[in-house]
């Protein structure tokens, strides 16, 4: 055995210190349900509380082939994240999440309007690496690297987009149901601030529109409107309404009358014929856009609208005959190149609540085929799943490969907890 001197000793100790204060260095203690437990009810949702632990912010898939991506931590992943924490009892790990939205919310560097970007940097947004410092002023940092001596950013990453706008709503109004009371008052005006900005871009066709592309200083309107955007926005509204009408019933009706203006767009978007919903419309704001059928413009519409729709079953049907890929099915009616995971699993969620139990089970037993033994499972079952769209902002082919995802893990854990992350019924 080897002897420390008292220098070595002391070296040991200023590093065990060191690693302590710093962030990332330990995970916070006496946090419960432990995500051991957590995954004794949903193994995905186990993973994303290991991670909020891990984290101590916002949290980020791993992935091995791209080290800079990996530190990507995006605004629609962690929302999910929030809701199946909170749905699997899991409100400590919820709330580490929601906290870096709320600093991320309050501490943009430009804008102070209430609205978020689509990506920040996993982590802890209030720690040395996740924040910075400028003539006093303390913002969060957002994604990007060094280039030829110059910090190089992403318009997709620094932009605004209406869909993850109402997501991160809806994980607040969840959050904030179990929360303490100053906890709950902080998470509901942070929605309030994100609905409020929502609300300036409704269009004057129905709907609202898309939100914001690039740059800070220059930043433009994005026209077009998205079926699944005003799906999310339905429910967000909805939930905030609901959350709203005791304590500020005037706020509340607004809510609900956008909630009405997103469904009436969603409904508009519906071909009888086909039995499915339109991806939205051309930038014009009122042309359709039907070139590309997505997955998840149905299946949300299905888990929003629910008793609502004439034939739920038939929509689904659509996606069955158009998107099946073996036992999964593909991000949209097209080459059916490969199993998009995400959809897959919201197809599960959406089986699981028309009470469709044998489909539901041969769709689970496909996931688990998918799922790693951290619980946690890729975008895609091969890579280079197409989904028919380019990027937002460029001409790249937007697709999937078979890499570890958030959000899939995080609609994952829904199907395994039996739960509608639309249903309200948290």
């Amino acid at each position: 055995m080897i002897k420390q001197t008292s220098a070595a000793k002391a070296l040991s100790v200023f590093l065990i210190a060191l690693c302590l204060m710093l962030p990332g260095c330990s995970r916070p203690t006496g946090i419960t349900p432990s995500a051991d437990e957590i995954k004794a009810l949903s193994a995905a949702a186990g993973f994303l509380a290991d991670k909020a632990e891990r984290s101590g912010g916002f949290i980020a898939a791993d992935d091995q082939r791209d080290k800079a991506s990996g530190s990507n931590a995006y605004l629609y992943d962690n929302s999910l994240a929030v809701m199946a924490l909170v749905s699997a009892g899991a409100q400590q790990h919820a709330e580490i999440i929601a906290d870096a939205v709320l600093f991320a919310q309050e501490h943009d560097r430009t804008f102070d309007d209430g609205r978020l970007r689509n990506v920040y940097i996993a982590g802890d947004p209030k720690s040395d690496s996740g924040r910075s410092i400028v003539s006093g002023k303390v913002s969060v940092r957002l994604p990007g690297f060094w280039l030829d001596g110059k910090w190089q950013e992403d318009s997709y990453t620094v932009s605004t987009s209406t869909g993850n706008m109402a997501w991160a709503v809806l994980a607040l109004c969840y959050v904030a149901e179990n929360a303490s009371a100053e906890k709950q008052s902080a998470y509901l005006s942070a929605a309030m601030k994100a609905a409020d900005f929502i609300l300036t871009l409704e269009s004057e066709h129905g709907g609202f529109t898309a939100g914001y592309e690039g740059w800070d200083d220059a930043q433009t309107k994005v026209t077009y409107i998205s079926t699944e955007h005003n799906i999310d926005l339905y429910a967000a509204f909805s939930a905030l309404s609901n959350a709203l009408s005791e304590s500020d019933k005037t706020k509340a009706e607004t809510y609900l009358k956008a909630a009405d203006i997103a469904k009436n767009f969603i409904l508009s978007m519906y071909d009888d014929k086909l039995g499915c919903f339109y991806t939205g419309t051309l930038n014009d704001g009122k042309t359709i856009s039907d070139g590309v059928i997505p997955l998840d413009t149905n299946t949300l519409t299905v888990l929003a609208l629910g008793d609502e729709l004439d034939d739920p079953y038939k929509t689904l049907a659509f996606v069955e005959g158009r998107m099946a890929v073996g036992e999964g099915f593909d991000f949209s009616a097209g080459d059916l190149d490969g199993i998009w995971n995400e959809g897959t699993a919201q197809m599960a969620v959406c089986y699981h609540m028309l009470k469709s139990t044998e489909k539901y089970d041969t769709v689970m037993a496909y996931l688990k085929t998918q799922t790693a033994k951290d619980g946690s499972i890729p975008a895609a079952d091969r890579d280079g799943v197409s989904t028919g769209f380019v990027i937002a902002g460029s001409d790249i082919l937007w697709e999937y490969n078979n890499v570890q995802s958030i959000s899939a893990t995080g609609w994952l854990a829904f199907a395994q907890l039996g739960k509608n992350p639309f249903g309200f019924d948290f």
